[in-house]
């Protein structure tokens, strides 16, 4: 049984980790230009036609499962390396690749070869990247923030991605048109040279490369502690294998029976939220009538939805960023959001209307912050800070393994059924499925550490064929 050992933040943590955050969160906004504007690449370059929504339909689901697969998957591997590596370095290293990344994606634009291959291709590298990135950052942060305030920097973090949702949008929507602006002549003198730019996606792209090369220099400048391992050495003086941590991470979360209830109602979570590759066929197909009614296009319409879900995302980071989150029972923080969240999909597949529906994912958006903060803050004061790597990972795995999972099927559903009675389906699964969590008593004590651990001590010794009868049991 893994013992919880006091920890204490350095002097200046919280000032390095608002370093870090600014930095970091620059970045963020970088990536949301990306993602924006791949998006509005595949709807109107790519599969600009009402008859090929079907393929529309299958890119999504497969350019998100580029992204999808690495993270969840490549968790465990990233988690342990982190344990065993500096992690400052870890993170410095992998902004770096990542703007190398962007510069890539520049150059098949700017050449006419960013066809859906490479763009797959670009996406399983530079989520793999992220995997490593997200792994080294979530652990160092938790490192650098003294234990009551994590609520509130997580909150922060959770903040800046809503942030990044409502900028992007309008300023890639603008990046993306500015080179056609400069051709036709609508740009001063001093900005003529944009239009020899083949595609104004290049610009959105190459401020994110900047920002990945400024989110590596930062940290060089700064102390991010890292822990010490002193497990590395088996008592027969073998070094320990990065399988032995993965699989050490995943037994001290099998052993914490809370823990597994707590990602399995994550596991609902990120299967319905695969619902969120069906927003453009939506906005482009069920709320045409009404937004076409309105004198919208489909990128502003697209771009309203959005932007309104990052807001709502602002509104509830902001939220708990000031509040602090609940100080006990921060369970009902994950799981009272999760209800609302479910109720806010099912309004949004069942809107025809395009405020209804912006103002749906708005109220997902805000929901999203607070149930996120609240299990961040259980996970960081409950894991040993040696460990988190190895754990984090696992935990990252077993929570969001649905995810592309619900990625691929939401292309498959799509292309036959109606996006919008998916939605609704799945927006229902998950308010039953939490309302139902609110009784179970495990999810209840999930923060009683002198419980859990004697659960844990319990588990470990017991039998296989016994734990089995005992889950069965539960």
């Amino acid at each position: 049984m893994s013992q919880h050992i006091s920890y204490k933040a350095p002097p200046n943590g919280w000032r390095t980790f608002l370093i870090v955050w600014v930095s970091q969160s620059i970045s963020v906004i970088g990536s949301a230009l990306t993602g924006f504007a791949i998006t509005i690449y595949l709807t109107t370059v790519l599969y600009p036609d009402p008859s090929q929504r079907a393929q529309l339909a299958w890119s999504l689901s497969a350019l998100n499962l580029s992204f999808a697969i690495p993270v969840v998957f490549g968790a465990p591997i990233a988690g342990a390396f982190v344990d065993r590596h500096d992690r400052k370095r870890t993170m410095v290293s992998m902004d770096f690749l990542s703007g190398c990344v962007s510069a890539l994606t520049m150059a098949l634009i700017a050449t006419h070869q960013l066809t859906l291959f490479w763009l797959v291709a670009i996406g399983v590298l530079s989520s793999t990247i992220t995997s490593f990135h997200s792994a080294a950052f979530d652990t160092s942060y938790a490192m650098l923030v003294p234990e009551e305030r994590l609520p509130r920097a997580n909150g922060m973090m959770q903040t800046i991605w809503s942030i990044s949702g409502i900028l992007a949008p309008s300023v890639a929507a603008t990046l993306i048109a500015l080179p056609v602006l400069a051709r036709s002549g609508q740009l001063p003198a001093f900005a003529t040279f944009l239009a020899a730019i083949p595609d104004g996606t290049i610009l959105a792209i190459g401020i994110d490369g900047l920002t990945f090369y400024l989110a590596a220099l930062v940290p060089l400048f700064l102390f991010i502690p890292s822990p010490k391992r002193t497990d590395l050495q088996s008592s027969d003086g073998k070094t320990k294998s990065l399988w032995a941590d993965v699989r050490e991470g995943g037994l001290y979360i099998w052993h914490r029976r809370s823990f597994l209830w707590l990602l399995g109602t994550f596991t609902v979570a990120n299967f319905v939220s695969g619902t969120e590759i069906l927003q453009p066929l939506i906005v482009k197909f069920q709320l045409a009538p009404d937004w076409s009614a309105r004198g919208f296009q489909f990128e502003t319409a697209y771009a309203l939805v959005t932007t309104v879900a990052s807001v709502g995302g602002v509104l509830g980071g902001l939220f708990i960023s000031t509040w602090g989150g609940l100080k006990m029972h921060r369970i009902y923080g994950v799981l009272v959001p999760m209800i609302v969240e479910g109720l806010a999909v099912v309004l949004f597949g069942a809107s025809l209307g395009l405020f209804v529906a912006a103002a749906a994912v708005g109220i997902a958006g805000a929901m999203t912050p607070l149930m996120n903060a609240h299990s961040q803050a259980i996970w960081q004061i409950q894991t040993p800070h040696e460990l988190q790597g190895r754990v984090f990972s696992v935990r990252r795995l077993i929570a969001q393994f649905s995810w592309p999972a619900s990625n691929f099927l939401m292309g498959a559903l799509a292309s036959r059924f109606d996006p919008g009675l998916i939605i609704v389906v799945l927006g229902m699964v998950l308010v039953i499925w939490c309302v139902g969590s609110l009784f179970n008593p495990y999810l209840r004590r999930v923060e009683d550490r002198q419980w859990i651990e004697t659960q844990a001590a319990r588990y470990a010794i017991q039998p296989a064929h016994l734990q089995k009868d005992d889950v069965l049991v539960i």
